[in-house]
């Protein structure tokens, strides 16, 4: 993950305030499209051997992107869950769990300074994740079978 490996690289504390504060400042330096450009060198070697998924689409500078550069081989899938569902997860993970507040700023944050709205208003598919992981599996699998 590029945010870690900045925060790694710059010796910070591996936590909510300074992996926004990383990805702010790259988005700030290289542009809105930044984590997309990064990865472009692992998304075209991957591709010459598979299909590639790439989790975490946050602007819709990414989304333009990645539609320029591989056209109709690109599909987006928005994964959608209330932010009181989303929130309680975030709580509950085992890996870096937020507190009901921070999950709530990080929210606003990606509102406010991301763009994210638009790639999940022109997904070409979208899943509802209020559920079982049982069923976001049925509907991951759904996806998957009208992608291919």
């Amino acid at each position: 993950d590029i945010t870690e490996e900045q925060i790694k690289n710059r010796e910070l504390e591996l936590n909510e305030e300074n992996e926004r504060y990383i990805r702010q400042q790259l988005r700030k330096e290289h542009g809105m499209a930044v984590y997309a450009k990064l990865n472009l060198p692992r998304i075209d070697s991957s591709l010459k051997s598979s299909d590639v998924v790439v989790d975490g689409l946050y602007s819709w500078e990414e989304y333009t992107l990645l539609t320029e550069r591989y056209g109709e081989r690109f599909s987006a899938v928005a994964v959608w869950a209330s932010a009181p569902t989303r929130h309680k997860r975030l709580a509950n993970r085992a890996e870096r769990p937020l507190t009901l507040e921070e999950a709530a700023s990080r929210d606003n944050a990606e509102i406010e300074n991301s763009n994210k709205a638009g790639p999940i208003a022109m997904a070409d598919f979208t899943i509802i994740n209020e559920a079982s992981l049982e069923e976001l599996e049925r509907e991951t699998e759904r996806v998957l079978s009208a992608l291919k």
